[in-house]
């Protein structure tokens, strides 16, 4: 039955196909840097360990027949080359756009990270084969594996995308779970993630919300009404920075159509010309406008500058 509506076409052909790699050619140079990275140091131990998981993506080359353009998976392709093998089983795009692969990567949060691992563990493989594969040591998997205890299901569900180092949720342990909330709420709010925020928040944190008292055997430098404060000052901040976030398109929107109304009254000369003459101030207001780009929280950068090199008007 036929509703009206064309079928999408496909991005990649439905089979794929083994390539010698030497028929492969790759867009760019793969760089001498990225090579010593710890991140191909963990997917040559993937390849080693458990072979390919994502198939590099190439399209056929309309200026050479029978060679390759790779449009995804150059350190995949250098490992596998570097290890000795000919050939590789690769995904045939329809076209040799590579704009949209591997632009936008989202990278596993540790708590993510944390249940792909208890997955792994759950379906009976053992955490030095998982430490072999990441090229890990088999205690740093064991530390992920047990990275959410401790940790309450309403913060384990707001970090869960986040890019948080493994030490924050072991700061976050030693506070109970309430104050854990509000900890994470907060450095959602100012999407800071670091360890130095955790222990800021750590260290204002009242002795009854934490799972065990902070014993310090000297005069803190700051005291827990001036760390109350200061958190209640964060807070309001956040709720600012929110209302700009919130107003920020609609005032640029604003600005875009002042601007081009401005621009278009100021190209003409006689008006120029009148303003400089019966009302100057205006002049260099509608000037400072036009030259505004933006709408910036820098109060310098909103004032904007004046056309300074546009040559003074006839006052004849």
């Amino acid at each position: 039955m036929n509703n009206g509506h064309q079928d999408a076409p496909l991005g990649f052909r439905l089979d794929t196909k083994l390539i010698p790699i030497c028929s492969i050619v790759p867009l760019k140079p793969l760089r001498k840097a990225t090579r010593q990275s710890q991140k191909f140091q963990q997917i040559t131990a993937s390849i080693r360990t458990i072979g390919l998981v994502e198939l590099p993506v190439v399209a056929p080359n309309p200026l050479d027949d029978g060679t390759y353009l790779l449009l995804d998976g150059l350190m995949r392709v250098e490992i596998l080359r570097d290890l000795g093998a000919e050939d590789v089983e690769c995904l045939i795009s329809t076209d040799d756009e590579s704009y949209t692969y591997n632009k936008r990567i989202s990278r596993l949060s540790a708590v993510q990270e944390h249940m792909m691992i208890v997955r792994a563990v759950e379906h009976g493989v053992s955490e030095d084969r998982i430490a072999e594969a990441l090229n890990l040591e088999a205690t740093s998997i064991r530390r992920r594996f047990r990275l959410l205890d401790g940790i309450c299901p309403e913060v384990a569900t707001l970090l869960s995308d986040k890019t948080c180092p493994m030490v924050v949720f072991e700061i976050l342990k030693r506070m109970k779970p309430l104050r854990q909330i509000e900890a994470a709420e907060l450095m959602s709010g100012h999407r800071t993630f670091t360890t130095q925020f955790a222990r800021a928040l750590l260290h204002a944190t009242p002795d009854d919300q934490l799972v065990k008292p902070m014993v310090t055997g000297r005069k803190p430098d700051i005291t827990r009404e001036q760390i109350s404060k200061l958190e209640r000052e964060l807070s309001l901040v956040q709720s600012r920075t929110m209302f700009a976030e919130e107003t920020y398109g609609i005032d640029n929107l604003h600005l875009t159509i002042a601007r081009g109304f401005l621009n278009k009254i100021l190209s003409r000369p006689n008006i120029v010309r009148w303003l400089n003459i019966q009302q100057p101030e205006y002049l260099a207001e509608f000037q400072r406008i036009g030259d505004i780009d933006r709408i910036d929280f820098d109060p310098a950068t909103v004032t904007g500058k004046t056309h300074e090199s546009a040559p003074a008007p006839d006052r004849r």
